[in-house]
């Protein structure tokens, strides 16, 4: 993976499920200036790169991670998202391992991707030279496996990123059931996730001008942290709007179960967006917190679908600032859903499909 060890927790939990079938993990990623200290039961490797973006980190990134896959001794080769498959699918041909190939999101339809045409064709052509050939693929979300199986007439599978089961624990079920015992002069709305563009959140920034008593979380960093500092500074939403950065999973945990709200408002760029899945919103219904949505198709059927929060119809500060007070005032109301929710969209059952899944791939040692 391309991206910091510590905080991908869809890839700590495989690593999990494949220590418990008898694999022995080397995770490789990249370390940067703000890397977390590790913390994780697993062998590692960290690349300390001498860039940092675009095309010449890729380049160096993929020509490091080829070497040392070639040089390892290995019984599986697992690719996390695009920017890492054609390393492990050279290797995958040279020593006929098998490689499991995890498509994290739409990767070539990112917004970041959207206006730059140059870039999009190049990840373009590499998944399409590619894909075709793989035997075994999964990806986050049933509709993401229907287009990528459409598109490339490969079997693709759907392991959805989501919590492990919350411990039967009798007060955090009572709390959930019956709303939590919050202090109605501070409700907290939170957001967790990549800080990047259209995510949504200058939405959220821009409707707590309406919602006074109100605070704002925002658990994260990316592209564009600053600009959002600068709005809210801009704003004077200083005192009651709060930037926490980049948390490691269990202490984020923690602080999305004291929150009031979550919130996931992706906007329509891309098919990406479109269609993601964000588990941000299983970490809501974990915590049991209701959310808000885009009205989005994969999303917005998850909410409405199980009852576990409203879907925003209307992307205006105004219609946002509603919504909130709507979901604020009748939180109780959401308890039932979201511990059943809780119990339908978890690990423990998705680590079952996973492993039947990592079962049934052939020439494994």
């Amino acid at each position: 993976m391309t991206n910091d060890l510590q905080t991908d927790q869809r890839v700590e939990r495989i690593c999990h499920a494949l220590t418990e079938q008898g694999f022995e993990i080397l995770l490789i990623g990249r370390r940067s200036i703000n890397s977390l200290k590790l913390q994780i039961p697993f062998k590692t490797k960290q690349y300390q790169m001498l860039f940092t973006k675009g095309f010449l980190f890729y380049a160096e990134f993929n020509s490091r991670l080829f070497w040392t896959l070639l040089l390892e001794r290995k019984s599986l080769l697992y690719a996390n998202d695009l920017d890492t498959l054609l390393p492990n699918f050279l290797v995958s041909k040279f020593k006929s391992s098998p490689l499991v190939y995890d498509s994290h999101e739409y990767y070539t339809e990112v917004p970041e991707l959207v206006n730059r045409p140059f870039v999009k064709s190049f990840w373009e052509k590499l998944e399409a030279s590619i894909f075709p050939r793989l035997k075994n693929v999964i990806t986050v979300n049933e509709k993401l496996a229907e287009i990528y199986s459409e598109k490339y007439n490969v079997p693709v599978a759907a392991i959805r990123n989501v919590p492990e089961l919350f411990q039967e624990d009798t007060l955090y079920k009572n709390e959930i059931l019956v709303g939590k015992p919050v202090d109605e002069s501070k409700e907290i709305l939170i957001y967790q996730g990549a800080l990047n563009l259209g995510r949504g959140i200058e939405l959220m920034i821009d409707c707590m001008e309406f919602l006074p008593g109100v605070e704002l979380l925002i658990v994260g960093t990316g592209d564009v942290y600053h600009d959002l500092k600068t709005r809210v500074k801009n704003l004077n939403l200083g005192d009651r709007i709060h930037f926490s950065g980049r948390l490691a999973p269990e202490k984020l945990k923690n602080l999305t179960a004291t929150a009031s709200l979550g919130m996931s408002l992706e906007e329509d760029l891309g098919l990406n967006y479109r269609y993601a899945l964000p588990n941000k919103i299983f970490d809501y219904i974990h915590a049991g917190i209701p959310v808000i949505v885009s009205d989005l198709p994969v999303m917005s059927d998850i909410v409405s679908d199980n009852g576990v929060g409203e879907i925003l119809k209307d992307r205006t500060p105004t219609a946002l600032s509603e919504l909130v007070r709507k979901v604020l005032s009748n939180k109780a109301s959401y308890g039932t859903n979201l511990y059943n929710a809780a119990r339908k969209f978890n690990w423990n059952r998705e680590k079952i499909l996973f492993q039947k899944f990592i079962d049934r791939i052939e020439n494994l040692e």
